[in-house]
């Protein structure tokens, strides 16, 4: 297995903090589905009107 910088990885932008993050690894086969950087930024868009 070849390793990465971390640099080279993907980016998104969470909609909710608006902050950049990166691909992880347990992200590998949903990364299309990913939309927030953490299980709070998703509950916290939840509750949001």
């Amino acid at each position: 297995m070849k390793m990465r910088k971390k640099s080279d990885l993907p980016t998104k932008v969470c909609p909710q903090c608006l902050r950049p993050f990166s691909w992880r690894k347990k992200w590998e086969q949903v990364w299309d589905e990913v939309k927030y950087c953490s299980v709070r930024c998703r509950h916290e868009s939840k509750g949001s009107p």
